[in-house]
């Protein structure tokens, strides 16, 4: 069984700059043209989108970050009514820690703060591996009535931290979960966590039959520095560090992704830091782009904050189209 105090640790780190890569996502090597003669208003300029067959107020997503503890159940809150407000995705932590000790079911529950908003829950490849029920897949989607399912693909972090490293059945399950869900037309999404998609393993989950992708890649937290900096030994400090740059970066893997597929949902997590950044993850083939830590620590000021952040996010993805667009 995960510890959930596991999970406090993960959220306190977080809120430290030493689990950042230094290593960058690419996007300051992504340069959008300024175009200064175009028929067009910033008012008529729209960020709205349509994923998985809803309507978004912008293409944003809260990335899954926690859950299975009282502070994260306080946090996916606050990201579930931002979700709300501004029209955006959210998806919850990882809900194996709940799958074990259902009494924690509770701290996933955030749909009666966000009824309108897309919501993804969240389990690991490594237990599709390993054979986990359907039963128990599916109650993880009730417990967040979730609209997708995001099915995270560390097994970097997980070999930095002595956890889940049999994943011989992947292929198998993880066809196996997907023809499933496919005949209830209900999106499941292969997540990386901060490491990328090669084209190879892009091509590897097109073939499993995975409903979209978020091609996480580095340039943003560095899992495997989370886990070194959570360490509880010498040997899982070092490993952690040793992989601490490891990955490839977002704007990379955007690429990679779009060069097997440019149909497949995709969205780009991975050091996505400004508006203009959601703005080149979008002109490189995203169609979300998603954030993480700056939600983190945005949300663990408080609410005003959040939505202060959001909103400057939103004002300048808006500023960027405008200034950039083309006839």
């Amino acid at each position: 069984m995960r510890a959930p105090q596991a999970k406090l640790a993960h959220l306190e780190v977080c809120l430290g700059p030493e689990c950042e890569y230094q290593k960058s996502a690419g996007f300051d090597q992504v340069e959008l043209i300024n175009q200064a003669a175009c028929d067009i208003s910033l008012g008529s300029t729209s960020i709205e989108t349509q994923f998985l067959g809803k309507k978004l107020k912008a293409p944003l997503m809260i990335a899954p970050m926690t859950g299975g503890i009282e502070r994260g159940h306080e946090l996916n809150k606050l990201w579930a009514k931002a979700a709300e407000h501004f029209g955006i995705a959210f998806g919850v932590g990882s809900q194996r820690v709940a799958l074990e000790s259902p009494e924690l079911s509770k701290t996933y529950q955030v749909r009666r703060y966000a009824p309108n908003a897309l919501i993804f829950a969240n389990l690991g490849a490594a237990q599709i591996s390993q054979g986990l029920s359907l039963d128990l897949v599916q109650k993880a989607i009730d417990m967040v009535e979730a609209d997708a399912l995001f099915i995270h693909f560390n097994a970097v972090q997980e070999a930095c931290q002595d956890g889940d490293v049999d994943y011989r059945d992947l292929s198998k399950n993880m066809t196996q979960l997907c023809e499933h869900y496919a005949k209830q037309n209900f999106p499941v999404f292969a997540r990386e966590v901060c490491f990328g998609l090669s084209p190879e393993a892009t091509r590897r989950l097109l073939n499993m039959g995975v409903a979209g992708i978020d091609c996480a890649g580095a340039g943003g937290t560095s899992w495997a520095k989370v886990e070194a900096l959570c360490a509880k030994t010498e040997r899982r400090r070092k490993m952690g560090f040793r992989f601490g740059e490891w990955g490839i970066p977002t704007a990379e893997s955007i690429r990679n992704v779009r060069q097997v597929s440019q149909e497949i949902p995709l969205i780009a997590t991975g050091g996505i830091r400004t508006g203009q950044d959601i703005a080149k993850a979008l002109s490189l083939g995203a169609n979300l782009a998603s954030m993480a830590r700056p939600m983190l620590l945005a949300a663990h000021v408080g609410e005003a904050a959040l939505f202060e952040l959001i909103e400057d996010l939103l004002l300048e993805l808006k500023i960027t189209l405008f200034a950039s667009h083309r006839e």
